[in-house]
């Protein structure tokens, strides 16, 4: 099977992936009302069909990423999907609401592994330069599937019940899952060039290499090593927590090396005769992303159990607070568990400072272009979400629109983002990732800002213009923003990456949904009762009088990422692997001087 094939394979099941799972929760929301009545279930044993995933979904997406890194993406992808197959099927034949909720939560676990493997597989497949219409296809398919959710999920429980939304997932599921179990893909993303010819200097008395004996800068040893040794040339004696150094060409630390010299610093070795051999053994060898791992990258790549679990015990608490909030205020459950994640997530913090072998490496989350592009995307997602939230009461409940109504006129959003989705990949080429993002950001922004402003007087096509630019921005702000993420990450730790874009993606709605739910509570005219939505004192004009201040909130939400956007690198030609662009990478053995001076023209345009 021929390369592009296989970059087909992968891209087919990195999108069928993704689509079960954005379906899923679209479909579920249509059925909710059926399998209450179906089940004689409550109100609130409804809700915790969603809560139960989401929270299981939320807290395990990096610790699942990690597996991946470290065991393979496509390993991991084909257990998620056949697992979320076979709880699909299971939760169709329920035969009561505690099993729902139960199989609901195993559900999560599955779309746990699931997630960021759809992230991993592309990074391990494409070279940097070639993710932009992957993503965008990818961002495409998840707009479809969200416009196409309501309607087909209506069209199944009006046939077939609530039992048959569930039913729906199970033959692609197993299908793509069976295919990649069965077929294994290797890693297709060009190996990084290969470090300078290593000198064997010795080591000064201060345990330094001399400068002159090596074409890289030196490093410090990793946890474990002698204080003040450092690696030799083209051995970087670092954590896995540490970026690259480049080169004075330009060039940067192969990452296999890295991984080798890691292990060997790890051991006691400093800079000398092994951990030189490690660095020319490394060479060439690639990590596991759907085939082997060398040994030095597993070892580098530790799970870290108890930094996954405080981890999962913050955003736990973290989604509990958030959607228990809207619900009942803050009681003193809702307290303790926010006072539950601050102290959990400081308690991460800290806890990553001090390993040899983090959860989230220092490469990861230290870069700027990683963070900025996780700020915008959870900005993003709790702006849209929350937006969406007011917005679907508005049309139901002020302009008394039926369902099917409502969902017409929030279709150009889903249109929008389905056409934005592959423009943004030739913006992004054309006009780099900051400029991109920013203007995606500014529509998103003015998109909520043209709904504040609805009342009952409202035309449709005001209506559709403000979701028009709400479904541009964010199409584009998915592919840039993500794009960012998998290009900057080194391959070695996508699977990380990819598993805090999709909890940024979960708790980004979350965060929207109940900071709406809160705002438009408190901003209601009067001061008594429950003015909530659906409460007992709720009313259509309290509702649209509270709307204008709540989505100007959001709309703040939205320019804040902006701001974030701004710090986004202006070029597409760095990723974490190399900081050269992939054509100077293939000319440095032909010509080592153009190389050199075409990776600092790079480096000028294009970084952090």
């Amino acid at each position: 099977m021929t390369a592009r094939r296989l970059q087909r394979l992968v891209l087919t099941g990195s999108i069928t992936g993704a689509v079960i799972v954005a379906l899923d929760g679209t479909v579920l929301t249509v059925a909710q009302p059926a399998l209450q009545r179906d089940l004689h279930a409550s109100f609130a044993q409804v809700q915790w069909t969603s809560t139960g995933y989401l929270i299981a979904v939320a807290s395990l997406l990096v610790f699942a990423g990690r597996l991946g890194d470290r065991y393979g993406h496509q390993q991991l992808f084909a257990l998620g999907i056949l697992g979320f197959g076979a709880t699909s099927a299971a939760i169709g034949l329920a035969p009561g609401v505690g099993w729902v909720i139960g199989l609901r939560v195993a559900q999560g676990i599955f779309g746990a592994l699931l997630q960021p493997a759809t992230l991993g597989m592309l990074r391990a497949t494409y070279p940097p330069d070639q993710l932009g219409i992957p993503l965008a296809l990818r961002t495409s398919a998840i707009g479809l599937a969200a416009a196409a959710g309501p309607v087909l999920g209506g069209a199944l429980v009006a046939h077939w019940g609530w039992r048959g939304v569930f039913f729906l997932n199970v033959v692609p599921a197993c299908l793509i899952g069976g295919l990649a179990w069965v077929v294994r893909v290797p890693s297709l993303a060009p190996a990084p060039p290969p470090p300078p010819t290593p000198t064997l200097t010795p080591p000064s008395a201060s345990g330094h290499v001399p400068a002159s004996a090596s074409a890289f800068e030196p490093r410090e040893a990793s946890a474990g090593g002698p204080a003040g040794g450092a690696a030799p040339a083209g051995a970087a004696a670092t954590g896995s927590g540490s970026e690259p150094r480049t080169a004075p060409s330009g060039g940067a630390t192969p990452a296999a090396t890295t991984a080798v010299a890691s292990t060997t610093a790890g051991a006691g070795t400093t800079a000398g005769a092994r951990t030189t051999a490690g660095a020319v053994a490394a060479h060439g060898a690639t990590a596991d992303h759907g085939a082997t791992a060398t040994p030095g990258a597993r070892a580098a790549a530790g799970l870290d159990l108890p930094g996954a679990c405080l981890l999962a015990l913050a955003l736990v608490s973290l989604v509990h607070t958030l959607v228990a909030l809207p619900e009942t205020g803050w009681t003193v459950v809702t307290a303790l568990g926010g006072a539950v994640a601050v102290f959990a997530c400081g308690a991460f913090i800290r806890h990553e400072r001090r390993t040899a072998s983090p959860l989230v490496p220092l490469s990861v989350v230290g870069s700027t272009a990683i963070a900025s592009a996780l700020a915008v995307l959870l900005s993003a997602a709790a702006a849209l979400f929350g937006t969406l939230f007011v917005s679907t009461y508005f049309l139901q409940d002020v302009l008394a629109l039926d369902p099917m109504e409502c969902g017409l006129r929030v279709l150009p959003l889903a249109v929008l983002m389905v056409l934005s989705a592959p423009a943004s990949a030739v913006l992004q080429r054309r006009y780099g990732p900051r400029r991109t993002t920013l203007a995606a950001m500014i529509l998103l922004t003015l998109g909520i800002l043209v709904l504040s402003q609805l009342d009952r007087t409202s035309t449709a096509p005001a209506i559709g213009a403000g979701f028009l630019l709400l479904g541009a921005g964010f199409g584009t702000v998915m592919v840039t923003a993500t794009a960012v993420i998998v290009r900057h990450v080194p391959t070695a730790h996508a699977g990380v990456a990819g598993g805090l874009q999709q909890t940024a993606m979960n708790i980004g709605p979350t965060l929207g949904v109940a900071t709406a739910t809160m705002l438009v509570t408190l901003t209601t005219p009067t001061t008594t009762g429950d003015h909530s939505p659906g409460g007992p004192h709720w009313t259509a004009e309290a509702f649209l009088s509270a709307m204008g201040p709540t989505l100007l909130t959001l709309a703040a939400v939205a320019a804040t990422g902006a701001l974030a956007a701004a710090k986004l690198p202006r070029g597409t030609t760095v990723n974490g692997d190399s900081r050269q662009p992939p054509a100077v990478v293939a000319r440095r053995d032909r010509d080592p001087s153009k190389a050199s001076k075409a990776s600092e023209a790079s480096a000028t345009t294009s970084g952090d």
